[in-house]
């Protein structure tokens, strides 16, 4: 892809809650209905919870990849994000990283840099976590957003810490 991994968006996937194994792969399918080709899809990965609350069920994560096309604007595509959240059963927060059925996290627009009230690109800790790393190496481990120091396979390589995360469906 080279270059052209500078026209991408990524968006990490994540649900802890419901049908995890069903919910993650209908998003990824009305995600790349939203794109432009090339669409890159990650397998499943099962991940510990981070920063949950004391009893959070393990998530399934999977990361997308896709060429901007039409999509030109970040903070309407977080609109677009957020919605479909909402229709998949999010609630509104009451706890912080509590249970969710679908969380959707845009980890990189295009070679876009911005730190906004409600919008950080790219995303201030995806270079910190495994569960967003792993898939995204799986898919892309040349990416590298903007002011990143490493690759996402080079951060994966080097992330220190006991966090589980697994590739359950290839």
């Amino acid at each position: 892809m080279g270059d052209r991994m500078n026209e991408l968006i990524v968006v990490a996937l994540g649900s802890n809650l419901g049908e995890s194994e069903t919910i993650i792969p209908d998003a990824m399918d009305r995600l790349e209905a939203l794109g432009a080709s090339p669409y890159l899809r990650s397998s499943l990965w099962r991940s510990s919870p981070v920063d949950c609350p004391p009893g959070s069920p393990d998530f399934i994560n999977a990361v997308v990849a896709f060429s901007s096309g039409t999509i030109t604007d970040p903070d309407a595509f977080l609109e677009v994000l957020q919605g479909m959240e909402r229709e998949f059963g999010r609630q509104t927060k009451k706890v912080v990283n509590e249970a969710r059925p679908l969380d959707l996290d845009l980890i990189a627009f295009k070679a876009e840099k911005c730190s906004l009230a409600r919008l950080t690109l790219p995303h201030p800790r995806a270079h910190l976590r495994r569960f967003v790393l792993a898939p995204l190496a799986e898919i892309l481990p040349g990416f590298e957003a903007p002011g990143w120091e490493l690759t996402a396979a080079g951060f994966l390589r080097d992330i220190a810490g006991d966090e589980l995360v697994e590739r359950i469906v290839g």
